[in-house]
C-alpha cells in the first residue's frame, strides 16, 4: 500500500463568488454555505475521487467560519466524514484593519489578542476530538492584519507589539497543553500595502527573537509555507523551502500557485493573490524533491485556493481534486528522479542535461496526474 499522504481542504474555498470586480453569486447554491455543509461536500464529492492513500483534513477561521456555537456540530461532522482538524487560524483580518495584535491602538491590540486566545480555547475544547490521532493541527498566524500604509517611526513599536502579542499567545497555548504546532504564514502585501513578517526569512527571524527575548521555545514553531505568497513577491520558493528545512521550521504547507512558472496560467510577481490550485510544473517537482531529500514531510498539506470567478459548483469541486492530485503527481515524479545522476550532471556543469532530466520528470508527473484523475 502507498504511504499515507495528508491533504487538508479549506472552508473558505466553498464560496458563492468573490464579488467586487467579479460576480459574487457565480455559485448560487453555495450562497448559504456553512462549515458543516462544506465538510459534507468534501466527504461526498471530493474524497471518493482521491486515491486511497490520501487522508483528508480541514482548515477553518475563527470566528467567521466557526465559533463556540457551531464548533460541536463541526467536530461531529468531521468525525462522521473521517476528516481531521488540520489547521485553525484567528480570522483577525475580518475584524481589525489597523494592525490587529501589533496595532498602535491599545484597544484593538487587546481585542485581537483575545481573539487569538479564544481560537486556542476552541481548538482544545469542542474541536479536540476531531484531531488526527498522531498528526496534530497547526495554529496558523496569517499576517494579513499585521500591516500598515504609512511609513513612520511607529513601525518599530508595531513590531515590538507583535512580538509581545505572539509570545503571550504561545505561552497561553502552552498552558492549554502545548500540543499544537504554531506557524507564521508570511505575505508581502494584502490586506495592507506593507506587512510585518512578509517573507519566510522574516518569519524564521521572528521565532528566533521570541525565543531570545521572551523564552518562547522554537519547538513546534515555524512557517506555514504558502507557495503563492513567495511567487507574488518574486522569491524562489525552492530556496524558501531549504531555509525552512534548515531551521526545522516547516510545520504546515499551503499548496497553491500564482501560476507564472508553468507557462500557461497568468500571474506572478507584482500580481495580487490569485490562489490557483497546485499545478503540475517543474518548480513543484523540485520542491517535492528537496523535501524528500531531507527525509520527507509527514504533516498537513493544505490547499489554500479559490475557484475561478467563472466556475460553477461542479467545476470548483474539480479544481480542489486537481490541486490534490497535482501535488501527488509532482511528488511521485520527484521520487522517480535519479538524483545521483542529476547531481553528477550538476557537478560536471552539464546543466542542459540536468534540465533535460527535470523536463522528463515533468512529463512523468503529467502522466501520473492523468492516471490518477481518470482513475
Amino acid at each position: 500500500m502507498s504511504q499515507k499522504s495528508l491533504h487538508s481542504i479549506c472552508r473558505w474555498t466553498f464560496n458563492a463568488g468573490k464579488g467586487g470586480f467579479v460576480p459574487g453569486d457565480m455559485r448560487k447554491d453555495w450562497s448559504e454555505m456553512d462549515a458543516v455543509r462544506s465538510i459534507k461536500i468534501i466527504k461526498e464529492k471530493i474524497a471518493p475521487r482521491l486515491p486511497d492513500n490520501i487522508e483528508l483534513g480541514y482548515e477553518v477561521h475563527y470566528d467567521s467560519e466557526i465559533d463556540e456555537k457551531s464548533a460541536p456540530a463541526v467536530a461531529d461532522a468531521l468525525i462522521d466524514a473521517k476528516i481531521s482538524l488540520a489547521m485553525i487560524t484567528p480570522g483577525a483580518h475580518s475584524h481589525f484593519a489597523y494592525g490587529g495584535v501589533c496595532s498602535l491602538d491599545p484597544n484593538e491590540m487587546n481585542a485581537a489578542r483575545d481573539l487569538g486566545n479564544k481560537t486556542v480555547d476552541l481548538a482544545y475544547g469542542p474541536l479536540k476530538k476531531a484531531w488526527h490521532k498522531t498528526v496534530v493541527p497547526c495554529f496558523v498566524l496569517w499576517n494579513g492584519s499585521y500591516g500598515y500604509d504609512i511609513a513612520s517611526v511607529g513601525i518599530r513599536q508595531m513590531y515590538q507589539n507583535l512580538k509581545e502579542s505572539i509570545a503571550g499567545l504561545c505561552k497561553y497555548e502552552e498552558k492549554k497543553g502545548g500540543e499544537l504546532y504554531m506557524g507564521v504564514e508570511p505575505k508581502p502585501n494584502e490586506g495592507h500595502p506593507a506587512m510585518l513578517l512578509p517573507t519566510v526569512a522574516s518569519a524564521i527571524v521572528f521565532w528566533n527573537k521570541l525565543q531570545e527575548e521572551f523564552g518562547v521555545s522554537k519547538k513546534k514553531k515555524g512557517v506555514n509555507k504558502e507557495f503563492g505568497h513567495s511567487e507574488m513577491i518574486g522569491l524562489d520558493i525552492v530556496y524558501d523551502t531549504v531555509e525552512e528545512i534548515d531551521n526545522d521550521a516547516l510545520v504546515h504547507m499551503h499548496l497553491n500557485s500564482q501560476g507564472y512558472n508553468d507557462g500557461i496560467i497568468l500571474g506572478g510577481p507584482g500580481k495580487y493573490d490569485i490562489d490557483h490550485g497546485t499545478r503540475v510544473n517543474g518548480m513543484n517537482i523540485a520542491l517535492a524533491g528537496v523535501i524528500q531529500s531531507a527525509g520527507g514531510y509527514s504533516r498537513w498539506k493544505g490547499h489554500d485556493m479559490q475557484p475561478r470567478p467563472y466556475d460553477n459548483e461542479a467545476q470548483a469541486i474539480d479544481r480542489v481534486i486537481r490541486s490534490v492530485l497535482s501535488w501527488e503527481a509532482c511528488d511521485k515524479a520527484a521520487a522517480g528522479l535519479d538524483v545521483k545522476k542529476l547531481m553528477n550532471f550538476l557537478a560536471n556543469r552539464e546543466t542542459a542535461k540536468a534540465e533535460d532530466m527535470m523536463r522528463a520528470a515533468l512529463v512523468d508527473a503529467q502522466k501520473a496526474f492523468d492516471q490518477m484523475y481518470v482513475g
